[in-house]
């Protein structure tokens, strides 16, 4: 029994001897390591970094506080990165002996941080750098143990209790400044309040950040206002980007991080009161969302990242649940699904943010709608792309239309195309228009070649093709780029009567919202939209509609084109102001556009629109006899111009 209790002592008691003596000996030498460690710092700073770090003083206070005077970072060539004179903060021991950082105490006396950038040259380009080897090795990373360990090392790094005084933050990109000066910023008890200067070449503002912030236990609720009247500006982008904006306040908050079974939960909810942007690639106004909130759930695992399903995005009275994620289990994968559950028409309607659904506004509506979106892109496997989109209605019923009256296309009215900014001349759709041609009165060989290029299932779809889209969606994600959209006749018409042609979000989520009211509430029928289509569209220089077309270039009556001519007038329809670059010289069809008008001929054949006796005169050589012939007098050559022009692939629908 006594040998028990020996070593039961020895074994409490020799481990306690052992930290007592390194703990002794760690604060008799200190001050000599701290000294050794700045040394080895500064050194791996300027081998790596080609950087001068320097601390003029630095000492231990007690047994765990460390005081720094005038540290500087300095790259070579380049402005200094940052400069604080003074500086005195405390660390956690025991942490530090499991090889851990964390801070316990910070205070911040006078500093300054700063990134320029003159012409190419940046005074942080060299903390950018990767090391090749590090990305290599990482990448089949644990998303879920690599984001933990991560945001463990930045909490730690954020202390308990925090005195700043005087810190700066300075921005200057090739004369666009900004500069965000901390005045005071006090963490205390875990209540966080700070009082912020901000100047930029374009305002001037006070700042504060208010709220609760709890960095070892994981949790934080942070509010962000401005202290002067009017709405917090965001400075930088508004110079950098051409992206203006400003909102009342910010909330954010994170009531959860949890690290599990190999899964990393992140929980919480951010929120933002009226929220403007301006942006000429937004829309032509400002966007206004007066009340927006995210309610989200991060769940990271060891070979995915994803927002779960059971979070929430919620824009004015518009609530939903959104899914995303990214796997790289086998293939890289991604995924995104969205719910937006039954909700009232005119709720949805009314939520839509101001500026970004001009011709909505002051419309009315009736009966109920509910969405679900799922899409799924698999990176190895593109033309396996799932794209499914699902609007529902019930007693859905526009009672009162907004700027955009759908019901006009039903009577007669004065269309006028914009073109660059600019109001073209009006065009009377009507019966009192001698140029105006009935739908019956089309040479029939025209509506089967315009359908055939522009949308073959016009009479079937209800405004969208599911399948154009997948399409259009795998061709832009392999080019990288915009490079093919999936207009239907319906779009173009909505987009021609009532909206304009500049590249906006605003212009494009107009226009799908209205195709699928105009299509799904029968408003107009297909052959009415068809007949006011074949007579807006532009068709050249000036030149609107098919009877000023056909006259324009075969000074012929719209019903006695015959199969070339209508071919012809169908392939120009993408780019009608250069009609000119499908001849030659010699005025005739150049030897791609011959290839076109065969490629289409037999699509049509194929489908059962033509037959082989509708092709017997196919052979007779293009006439241009109308005023279109001046045109190819003038022709210069510009391989600009013939770049733009269809190609076969995009007649294949």
């Amino acid at each position: 029994m006594k040998n028990r209790k020996k070593k039961i002592f020895l074994f409490i008691t020799i481990p306690l001897l052992i930290l007592i003596i390194t703990g002794s000996a760690f604060f008799v030498f200190r001050d000599s390591i701290l000294k050794k460690v700045i040394t080895k710092a500064t050194s791996k700073i300027e081998k790596d970094y080609d950087s001068n770090f320097t601390v003029r003083a630095a000492n231990f206070e007690g047994f765990s506080g460390i005081s720094l005077r005038d540290v500087t970072l300095t790259p070579k060539n380049a402005d200094t990165l940052f400069n604080i004179h003074k500086m005195r903060t405390s660390v956690n021991i025991w942490q530090l002996l499991l090889g851990e950082v964390q801070l316990g105490t910070l205070e911040i006396k006078t500093g300054f941080v700063q990134l320029t950038q003159k012409g190419d040259r940046k005074n942080f380009e060299a903390f950018l750098k990767k090391d090749n080897k590090e990305s290599k090795n990482n990448d089949k990373k644990d998303y879920a143990a690599f984001a933990y360990r991560i945001i463990s090392k930045v909490l730690n790094l954020v202390p308990t209790d925090m005195d700043v005084e005087n810190l700066t933050f300075k921005l200057d990109d090739n004369g666009k400044r900004a500069t965000i000066k901390i005045n005071k910023l006090i963490l205390l008890n875990k209540e966080l309040e700070t009082a912020i200067h901000v100047q930029t070449n374009t305002f001037e503002q006070q700042w504060k950040i208010k709220g609760y912030a709890d960095p070892r236990n994981k949790k934080a609720d942070i509010r962000f206002f401005n202290i002067d009247t009017g709405a917090i500006k965001v400075p930088y982008f508004d110079e950098r980007y051409g992206l203006i904006s400003s909102f009342d306040s910010i909330r954010l908050n994170i009531e959860n991080i949890n690290h599990s079974r190999g899964e990393l939960h992140i929980d919480g909810y951010a929120s933002i009161a009226n929220l403007k942007i301006n942006h000429p690639k937004i829309a032509r106004k400002d966007v206004v969302i007066k009340n927006a909130r995210f309610d989200y759930r991060f769940l990271l695992g060891s070979n995915f990242i994803s927002v779960d399903s059971s979070s929430t995005v919620q824009l004015n009275s518009i609530k939903f649940n959104p899914y995303l994620s990214y796997e790289t289990a086998k293939d890289t994968v991604y995924k995104l699904k969205i719910a937006l559950p039954k909700m009232k028409a005119q709720d949805f309607i009314s939520s839509l943010p101001d500026g970004l659904f001009t011709h909505f506004q002051g419309m009315e509506a009736e009966g109920s709608i509910d969405y679900k979106l799922d899409f799924k892109y698999n990176k190895n496997k593109p033309n396996e792309l799932v794209f499914d989109s699902n609007l529902k209605k019930e007693n859905l019923k526009i009672t009162k239309y907004g700027e955009a009256n759908l019901n006009k296309l039903n009577s007669e009215f004065i269309y006028r195309a914009i073109i660059q900014d600019v109001l073209q001349r009006p065009i009377l759709v009507g019966n009192a228009n001698p140029n105006y041609t009935p739908l019956e009165q089309i040479s029939p060989y025209l509506r089967k070649s315009v359908l055939t290029t522009e949308d073959p299932s016009f009479f079937s779809h209800r405004g969208f093709i599911n399948e154009a889209f997948k399409q259009s969606i795998i061709k832009n994600i392999k080019t990288k780029k915009f490079s093919r959209g999936a207009s239907t006749i319906s779009m173009q018409l909505v987009k021609n009567v009532f909206l304009t042609r500049e590249k906006t979000l605003s212009r494009k989520l107009e226009e799908i919202l209205l195709v699928y009211i105009l299509e799904n509430n029968r408003i107009v029928t297909k052959e009415r939209m068809l007949e006011v289509y074949f007579n807006i569209i532009e068709w050249g220089p000036n030149v609107y509609g098919i009877g000023e077309a056909s006259r324009f270039y075969f000074q012929k009556n719209p019903a006695d084109l015959d199969l070339n001519e209508c071919l012809y007038l169908a392939r120009i329809i993408p780019s009608p102001k250069k009609f000119m670059y499908q001849f030659n010289d010699e005025g005739n069809l150049r030897e791609f556009s011959v290839k076109q008008e065969s490629f289409l001929t037999n699509i049509m054949i194929r489908r059962g629109l033509l037959t082989l006796d509708d092709t017997i005169y196919k052979q007779q050589k293009l006439h241009i006899s109308g005023a279109a012939k001046s045109y190819l007098r003038l022709k210069v050559k510009d391989s600009t111009a013939l770049d733009s022009l269809p190609s076969i692939e995009e007649f294949e629908l």
